[in-house]
């Protein structure tokens, strides 16, 4: 079931990619973004995670406590094999038997695969043969959709945003938007 606006945050724990566990509670009181992603060699999906940790500092200049946790729908060591190469610098989730998709209300699409591959060709391209993120390695579901959660420092959902394809995500706007809003941290 999906995730609504004013609901609190679901709990979970997960690997991260650079060996630790993170639990939803260690980012208690901060402002974050929440971001699921497709299989760990989705060309739409390096590019989204490129951008966000190349973009990190923006939100940060603008909260200096938000915080990024990304979660892919792929096995820890696939997911380190192509996240790792972004170096982001926050934590980037493994999901390898879909527990906190489900508990997000993820959706799966068929024809969202295959309205981001008509609809968005161009960046398709550009991601594929102009960066490199080859889909060799399809190691969790190809039709998982994209979503994303604003979260505010009391754990409460303020945007919810469902990708209706695969290379849907919130635009980059709205996040740094979010986090301008936000009033300055306590701590």
């Amino acid at each position: 079931m999906r995730r609504t606006v004013g609901e609190p945050a679901a709990p979970f724990r997960l690997p991260a990619i650079d060996g630790s566990t993170l639990d939803l509670a260690t980012v208690s009181g901060r402002p974050f973004l929440l971001s699921f992603f497709r299989f760990a060699a989705c060309p739409f999906c390096n590019l989204r995670l490129q951008e966000l940790a190349r973009r990190f500092d923006e939100l940060t200049r603008a909260a200096s406590d938000f915080m990024i946790v990304a979660i892919f729908d792929s096995p820890l060591d696939n997911l380190q094999r192509h996240a790792n190469r972004h170096t982001p610098p926050f934590p980037v989730l493994a999901d390898r038997d879909n527990t906190v998709y489900r508990a997000w209300g993820i959706e799966h699409s068929m024809l969202g695969v295959l309205k981001g591959m008509i609809f968005r060709m161009p960046t398709l391209l550009d991601a594929t043969f102009g960066k490199g993120y080859f889909p060799w390695r399809i190691r969790g579901s190809m039709t998982t959709m994209p979503a994303d959660f604003l979260i505010d420092r009391g754990g409460v959902i303020r945007v919810a945003h469902y990708g209706t394809d695969e290379g849907d995500h919130l635009p980059f706007a709205e996040i740094l938007a979010f986090a301008r809003s936000l009033p300055p941290s306590l701590s």
